[in-house]
């Protein structure tokens, strides 16, 4: 009988890492394979088709160490192409290997294709997820910790234990038949509840002995609600978001809002028994709510009464709070610019970009835009197109730097930008929800946020000594949110709304990073293993 493809792969590594010997622990490279499959789960009681990868759901976490490289196999055993993105691992010089399809061929049916990723110079909590048809609805997503390299230090002790909270709301409808709804041009109904590492209410639970301190890393790995997280009788010492070490400041809860991740570190100081970790949906008209056990060891008391109640709809409170998460420039870690190089507040400004999202019907469905430009994606992976020359895939500045004050139309949108250049973007809300705005590629300073339209005069209340660094940002109800960003990763980076639905629906587009100059410094060669498709397809991947 002949072997099949995983077996093979297991192969090849197993001879790889004979030759290499036996101190694999110290090498850079770490090896995945990933079956892709459908199964039944049942994240709210109720039996629905979700993604499965090597049978689990959620999926495997990875385990990285700053500046490994992850070779990581993914068999497509789904009936329909299918594609992983890494939320906030950079990528730098390599947006061939991002997953979303302006940047990567699909996986087709049957076949395989190996991501071969670097989390250069990152440390930090972020998560991997399906980015084609309207699959994050069923799963198919999972965490990815990248942790320091040993001799670097951690602006705080070992904790005793170091676990992960993927948190989101979920549909118990089939998520074939969401994408219907969508593609008919209507809106989805609100979901049905929130599930926490894939389960529902009280299913899941994280054990602590008494005295000692624990990490929980928080994902909002929903599809559109921001979620309060909270434990009881427990307050959370932040120490860091999405790759960068925070002010340790102390909360009692927690916004997360879509796309976002943060990490915290939680005492077990209180008297032995269990306790409720409470999650629930913020700024909604109807509130869902989960919870998960802290339980202590010694505990012969279980959870009971009432869960912890924490904020709703108060806008100033997560406002001031989202204020106060701030970089600790005291804190080492690696980045592409060492500490000291240079200080974003200090740098001039070469471009301003104001981004608007709006809602529309266009031809009598449901759209959502930006710039009144709502995405269509093209025949062929808008990266492939430029790298080999094809003309008629995409049009560069087919979406302004600021609202056209236009009706909505379609296209496939891609923004020019320079190499090197120090840019702001501001994120304009003029609706009544809280937005959540992703940027593939890059970390940026989250510089300012607050109610109403901004304008130049905006800039005084810039926070330029201490912001946040992060690669996924809220923007209030009425509100604008301001962000610094240095294009120093050469590539085709995805601006998306985390909202799925509205994603899905064009409100996203792609910025294209761009150098006339042709050097492995600045960008890889695409990859010799690259998939093709469209009007890339028979094109040549060997290195000229």
């Amino acid at each position: 009988m002949a072997p099949k493809p995983a077996q093979l792969w297991c192969f090849y590594v197993a001879m790889a890492l004979g030759f290499i010997g036996i101190a694999i622990a110290d090498s850079p490279y770490r090896f995945f394979d990933w079956n892709v499959t459908y199964g039944d789960i049942y994240p709210l009681g109720v039996r629905q088709q979700g993604i499965l990868i090597n049978g689990q759901f959620p999926g495997p976490e990875i385990y990285a160490v700053t500046n490994d490289n992850l070779y990581i196999n993914v068999h497509n055993s789904l009936p329909e192409p299918f594609l992983l993105s890494w939320n906030g691992v950079q990528q730098r010089k390599n947006s061939y290997q991002d997953g979303v399809y302006g940047t990567t061929c699909p996986i087709l049916p049957g076949k395989n294709f190996t991501y071969r990723i670097q989390v250069k110079d990152q440390i930090g909590t972020y998560f991997y997820f399906p980015s084609l048809a309207f699959h994050k609805a069923a799963g198919g997503f999972g965490s990815i910790r990248v942790l320091s390299r040993p001799l670097i230090p951690v602006p705080f002790p070992e904790p005793a234990a170091d676990y992960t909270l993927l948190i989101g709301d979920w549909y118990t409808a089939n998520h074939s038949i969401l994408k219907i709804i969508l593609d008919g041009g209507h809106r989805l109904p609100n979901p049905n509840g929130i599930v926490i590492n894939g389960r529902g209410p009280l299913a899941t639970t994280f054990t602590v002995e008494k005295g000692k301190t624990y990490r929980f890393r928080i994902t909002n790995v929903g599809l559109q609600h921001s979620l309060n997280f909270r434990v009881q009788d427990h307050e959370m010492t932040l120490v860091e978001v999405e790759g960068t070490h925070t002010m340790q400041n102390t909360y009692s809860s927690l916004d997360v809002h879509v796309g976002q991740s943060y990490s915290v570190l939680i005492t077990a100081n209180q008297p032995s028994r269990d306790f409720y970790i409470a999650v629930s949906t913020r700024f909604a008209s109807k509130i869902l709510n989960s919870t998960a056990i802290l339980h202590y060891s010694d505990s012969t008391t279980s959870v009971s009464g009432p869960i912890p109640g924490g904020p709703t709809n108060e806008i100033d409170w997560s406002l001031n709070q989202a204020r106060s998460v701030r970089t600790n420039l005291t804190a080492s870690g690696p980045r592409p610019n060492p500490q000291g190089s240079y200080h974003y507040g200090l740098i001039n400004i070469s471009r301003t970009i104001k981004l608007e999202s709006s809602a529309a019907l266009v031809d009598r469905k449901q759209r959502y835009a930006v710039n009144s430009v709502s995405f269509i994606p093209a025949d062929t992976p808008l990266k492939l197109a430029d790298y080999f020359n094809i003309d008629g895939v995409f049009r560069i500045g087919s979406i302004p730097d600021f609202p056209s004050g236009k009706k909505t139309y379609l296209d496939t949108s891609v923004m020019g930008a320079d190499y090197r250049a120090f840019i702001e973007i501001v994120f304009q809300n003029h609706e009544n929800i809280v937005q959540s705005w992703h940027l593939d590629g890059y970390s940026f300073w989250v510089v300012g946020m607050d109610g109403g339209v901004w304008t130049p005069a905006s800039r005084e209340q810039y926070n330029l000594r201490d912001a946040v660094s992060r690669c996924t940002t809220q923007v209030y109800p009425r509100s604008w949110t301001a962000i610094y960003v240095s294009l120093d990763n050469v590539g085709m980076w995805n601006i998306r709304s985390e909202f799925w639905a509205r994603q899905y629906l064009g409100q996203q587009f792609y910025l294209r990073v761009y150098t006339p100059v042709k050097s492995l410094r600045d960008e890889y060669n695409v990859p010799d293993n690259a998939l093709l498709c469209g009007k890339a397809a028979g094109r040549s991947t060997a290195t000229p």
